[in-house]
């Protein structure tokens, strides 16, 4: 069997602040496989986008650091790269979809320009050349009158066209692995379902491996094979897919899945549901307390959970590799 494509260990990502260092990433552990799509699961503030911003050294420092671990491509520990080296890598070998195109895009060079400066910067091309591939790309994400587009400057196209710009920048020049950071934000269902199912079909087609980074376990369920849950600068649960949805192993990920609205059953159409919620509030990263992080939220908290914080360790699956940071994984 191929090894991972990207192999994450013990990263340690760390933010100074006035009030004392914030582990935002805190010795997180995961692989991506080859041609695999992972979902990276977990509510706002859990680390989610500092990872993928760890991956691709692009923490801003000052205030932010990547303190310690390792973080490997095809066997390549990228943190050992130099600068004018992990640039080349960019890009080239991983590129990311960010959340918001808007900000991501320049508002005052065309679009195509904007393509176009991403594939010469790998590619020996002609500016000529660059064009062509630009407005190829823009064909193959789905935008109209490619031709013409590729002219215009972001704030002349909806939200849904600059995030397929944002997507066409980002396998210019197909990278083996691409990091989608909540790339439906703010856009509306009948377009979020577009986009999605598009970076579905550029997986195959292209053969790359992808990171869906989102809070949205619908998106999870449609479009990854495997999920990695995060809590609180921690991975708390890995698994297949299906192995999530049918049986988790951690009261938080329990927990997202029963807040999901569920459609009415035949016969109760006059009765209304209330939305489960997880009570209680994430821990102060930089004053946290004794024992496992979701203690304080937890249903099924007991005295040992309070003392020492448990190792994500092994489950039992027959679907496959599963780890939970639960000492009463077995009893979910």
């Amino acid at each position: 069997m191929p090894g991972p494509l990207l192999r994450v260990r013990d990263l340690v990502t760390t933010f100074r602040t006035d009030e004392g260092p914030l582990r935002a990433v805190d010795r997180v552990s995961f692989d991506v496989g080859p041609g695999a799509s992972v979902g990276l699961v977990g509510e706002s503030g859990c680390g989610k986008s500092v990872t993928a911003l760890s991956i691709l050294r692009l923490v801003q420092s000052p205030p932010g650091v990547i303190e310690s671990g390792t973080i490997e491509l095809n066997g390549k520990d990228l943190l050992g790269l130099s600068r004018s080296e992990m640039r080349a890598i960019r890009g080239n070998e991983i590129s990311m979809v960010f959340q918001e195109p808007m900000t991501s895009l320049n508002p005052v060079y065309t679009v195509g320009s904007q393509i176009v400066e991403a594939i010469r910067l790998h590619q020996k091309r002609s500016r000529g050349d660059a064009w062509e591939r630009a407005v190829d790309l823009l064909r193959v994400v789905g935008i109209a009158s490619p031709d013409t587009n590729a002219r215009a400057y972001p704030h002349q196209l909806s939200g849904g066209m600059r995030q397929r710009v944002m997507i066409a920048m980002a396998i210019a020049c197909e990278p083996k692995l691409l990091l989608a950071d909540e790339p439906t934000t703010a856009l509306d269902v009948t377009i979020q379902a577009q986009i999605l199912a598009m970076l579905r079909d550029l997986r195959v087609r292209l053969g790359m491996s992808v990171l869906l980074i989102t809070h949205d376990l619908g998106v999870v369920a449609e479009h990854t094979d495997e999920v990695v849950v995060m809590y609180a600068a921690r991975v708390v649960e890995t698994a297949k897919v299906a192995s999530i949805f049918a049986r988790p192993r951690h009261p938080y990920t329990r927990g997202l899945l029963e807040s999901i609205p569920k459609p009415r059953e035949r016969g109760d159409e006059g009765a209304r549901r209330r939305l489960t919620a997880i009570e209680g509030l994430v821990p102060d990263l930089r004053t946290l307390p004794p024992g496992c992080r979701f203690a304080g939220r937890c249903p099924m908290v007991i005295d040992a959970c309070r003392t020492e914080e448990p190792p994500l360790a092994a489950v039992e699956d027959d679907a496959g590799p599963h780890t939970s940071r639960c000492i009463r994984a077995n009893e979910l």
